[in-house]
């Protein structure tokens, strides 16, 4: 089966984006992804898979398991693992319109990930037309949280990748028309930062402000930064009344690394910054991490199958390391074979410039056809 042959149409795959893209699933907003995941189980639903409902926990949105038809199904196959959250809220498709400009298409989570995760089951709806019956059963596993880290279905990820031969993640592909087969560590913290109120104008000087020590520990954090090991405060929250001295004020750290002994020790200095002074505390604890994701044989071998398909499309296809996590994180640290970042090319991604090139809907889409005709 040659993968070219294959008819994939980017205007039609466009027009099913669409509707996806549309359909704003920010993490916070269960109800949303949860809307986001019904349109995706009955698109595949209407391809013959087999759906199951996985309810959500710690306030995020469910799971989608589907499971395609196969003679081989049950046994080891291979899972295509993809989040449908974004980190865009409601209402941003009023300022991030979908709109088409030549090769550029935009939209909120219209590149990480709806994109990817659309090209995987247009590859999939391929194949079926064709007739042509994979090597392996496929699983496509879509969840509700990889935005803040897989706090609720780190655990689902883990045992159906367990089950399974192969993961491949439509993650964003590089700017090279790369593939990633390897994740840097990353770790997150939550900060908090405890006061004295006082009256602001009245009695400034008895009161001992939260926000103050928060800033302080702000610019301390963000000096730690160093090429192995970056820090970052991305959410701050202090406050409630102008004319108050603040008693608390609250964050949320990242810190990132390339190798597992650099973010340990990363996370040791992070939580060494616990501790009161001037009758102020500062509180670090430990919120949920990515462990490093370094390629191994298994991994290769994928990342080679890959390649080989891409030259037969007429595409070279260079592989690297890749910062910013994903649920690759978690399989290819496990030891199962795991190639990510088989998605669209775009860039702006987490912005209100988000955009994909619409000419990888089908490139990628038949890399992702050829993996799934070849593996076995």
């Amino acid at each position: 089966m040659n993968p070219a042959n294959l008819p994939f149409d980017s205007e039609a795959m466009l027009q099913g984006l669409r509707g996806w893209v549309e359909c704003e699933s920010p993490t916070w907003d269960a109800g949303a992804v949860n809307r986001m995941l019904d349109i995706a189980a009955r698109d595949m639903a209407i391809m013959g898979a087999t759906i199951e409902r996985i309810a959500g926990r710690q306030g995020f949105g469910g799971v989608i398991r589907a499971r395609f038809p196969h003679p081989k199904q049950g046994e080891p196959g291979i899972l295509i693992a993809g989040h449908m959250d974004t980190v865009h809220p409601v209402g941003t498709i009023e300022k991030l319109k979908w709109r088409r400009e030549g090769n550029r298409c935009y939209g909120p989570g219209i590149y990480d990930m709806k994109g990817g995760n659309y090209l995987s089951l247009e590859a999939i709806r391929q194949l079926a037309r064709a007739s042509f019956t994979t090597p392996l059963p496929i699983t496509v596993l879509f969840t509700p949280d990889e935005e803040v880290g897989t706090p609720s279905t780190r655990d689902i990820i883990e045992a159906e990748a367990a089950r399974n031969k192969y993961v491949l993640v439509p993650e964003p592909g590089r700017a090279d028309n790369g593939v990633t087969t390897g994740r840097y560590a990353i770790a997150r913290f939550n900060l908090e930062a405890t006061g004295r109120p006082s009256h602001a104008g009245a009695t400034l000087s008895a009161g001992r402000s939260a926000i103050r020590e928060m800033a302080r520990q702000i610019l301390a954090i963000d000096a730690m930064t160093t090429e192995d090991c970056t820090f970052s405060v991305g959410v701050v929250h202090g406050g409630q009344w102008v004319n108050c001295v603040a008693t608390t004020a609250t964050g949320e750290a990242l810190s990132m690394a390339k190798r597992q002994a650099d973010l340990d020790r990363g996370v040791e200095r992070m939580l060494a910054l616990s501790g009161t002074a001037n009758d102020v505390s500062f509180k670090v604890t430990r919120g949920v991490t990515r462990p490093v994701w370094e390629p191994d044989a298994g991994t290769m071998a994928l990342y080679e199958k890959a390649r080989g398909i891409a030259k037969s499309l007429g595409a070279e296809l260079p592989h690297a390391s890749s910062g910013g996590g994903s649920d690759g994180n978690f399989t290819g640290a496990m030891g199962i074979p795991t190639l990510d970042g088989l998605g669209v090319r775009g860039a702006n991604g987490h912005t209100l410039e988000e955009y994909i090139e619409v000419e990888s809907l089908v490139e990628r889409g038949r890399l992702m056809a050829g993996l799934l005709a070849t593996l076995e």
